[in-house]
């Protein structure tokens, strides 16, 4: 089944924690994941940073709008425990739990104020779909996109020999080649429209790696592949990174994925968000800390 929002998710918490018992946020999502019956696969999805689950995620926010109902409460870090009034609620036996619900109580109509006094731009519909970090990684995500399509026009009309000193830049950022010196002995020179050379895999060069690297703007076809594993035969080299400004047909991402030969494709928009990640060619404006209420401060020995 789908992952479950997390006001799905509001009601099965709540009757979880009904045994009046303290319970954990990680035994609390082992529960709910059995209680959905998600797959391995649901469980491991993670949000477009990669820092999370979505399912952890919902879980967690399920648990927040209930503590800020007074359905719930914290007992102490990462640990929680049904209220009276939650003990209530769920003797009315309500098919259902949602924001809507919730808004009966000020504590969270209060918890609701405060994110439109800041201006966040976060409509109710959106708040009843989505937890704030979905939303917050869903913006992220465009932004990354957008950038990334400003990168790969930038790169396309660079000239062949800064083409070849971004890829020495992003390759040693990566790890690869030991130092800038030797990483551009290796590399060699400048190609039509592209470089041709081999670089180390390590700083202490026990392997190398064969690269080949096209600012183009039409696709990438098998022949091309083909040729450039027959250049990997001759050199007796066993593992090769292509990298093109454009993209690879179906024809070549299935021929690389079906040699013995290591053969790794980079396209432009694999390029362009390799160089966001690694900070070749980009500047950071400005960074958020998203912070909690650390209970084990505020808890008296």
């Amino acid at each position: 089944m789908a992952i479950p929002d997390y006001q799905s998710i509001m009601l099965p918490l709540l009757r979880f924690a009904s045994d009046m018992n303290e319970h954990s946020t990680r035994e609390s999502i082992e529960v709910m994941a059995n209680e959905f019956e998600l797959s391995d696969e649901e469980r491991k999805e993670l949000l477009p940073s990669g820092q999370q689950s979505v399912f952890d995620n919902r879980v967690g926010w399920a648990r927040t709008y209930l503590k800020k109902a007074g359905l719930l409460e914290s007992t102490k870090r990462g640990y929680f425990k049904i209220t009276e009034e939650g003990l209530r609620v769920l003797g009315t036996e309500p098919e259902k739990i949602d924001v809507d619900l919730l808004k009966q109580y000020s504590s969270f109509l209060d918890f609701q104020n405060i994110k439109r006094d800041k201006n966040t731009g976060i409509s109710d519909q959106n708040i009843s779909t989505n937890t704030p970090e979905e939303q917050i990684e869903v913006v992220y995500q465009k932004m990354e996109d957008s950038l990334a399509q400003e990168i790969l026009q930038q790169v396309k009309k660079i000239s062949p020999s800064f083409f070849e000193r971004l890829v020495i830049d992003l390759l040693l950022k990566m790890g690869y080649g030991g130092s800038r010196k030797n990483a551009g002995k290796a590399i060699g020179k400048s190609g039509d429209e592209g470089i041709d050379g081999v670089i180390n895999e390590d700083r202490l060069g026990l392997d190398v790696i064969y690269i080949q690297a096209k600012r183009w703007e039409n696709p990438v076809g098998r022949p091309e592949i083909q040729k450039f594993v027959g250049a990997l035969q001759g050199q007796r080299a066993r593992k090769g990174i292509f990298i093109t400004t454009s993209a690879f047909t179906n024809d070549a991402v299935a021929y690389a994925s079906s040699i013995d030969t290591k053969v790794v494709l980079i396209d432009g928009n694999y390029l362009a968000n390799l160089m966001i990640t690694f900070n070749i060619g980009v500047s950071s404006v400005k960074s958020y800390d998203i912070k909690r209420v650390d209970l084990d401060y505020f808890t008296e020995e």
